[in-house]
């Protein structure tokens, strides 16, 4: 656990861009605060390695499994026509998947989508309401 990482620190750190809505067996499942794309969430796996390449073959297939299964839950609420999937970390170096549900007459269709465009962020309940959907369907 690195106490300067967001994902595994949470508190402050994560606050500043997501809320957490659960854990699942090899992962965490954040909510994106800006919310240009409806349903943008970040799935942190609970250990700190920095790749993909870091985990064993039975813990990469169990991430990845929980990235499919939050990617479900997604298509499945929202209806996007697709899912765009980033994994970056030049900066943030810790495993996570941006799951950005992209929708055909929507922000950025057609594009690759923006880190933080700063162009929609929710109230309260509604961020709440958001993750109450993702957590009933991932803990249901």
């Amino acid at each position: 656990m690195d106490q300067n990482c967001s994902y595994c620190a949470e508190g402050a750190l994560l606050d500043a861009f997501g809320i957490k809505i659960c854990e699942l067996p090899m992962s965490k499942v954040i909510l994106f605060k800006e919310q240009s794309h409806k349903g943008r969430v970040i799935v942190a796996c609970k250990r700190h390695v920095d790749d993909i390449t870091d985990l064993s073959k039975e813990e990469r297939t169990a991430f990845l499994e929980d990235v499919n299964r939050v990617a479900e839950v997604l298509h499945e609420l929202f209806k996007p026509d697709k899912i765009n999937f980033g994994a970056y970390g030049d900066t943030m170096h810790h495993l996570h998947f941006h799951l950005v549900p992209k929708y055909r007459d929507g922000f950025e269709w057609g594009g690759v989508f923006a880190m933080n465009p700063k162009e929609k962020f929710l109230s309260d309940g509604e961020y709440r309401e958001l993750i109450d959907q993702i957590r009933g369907k991932l803990q249901g």
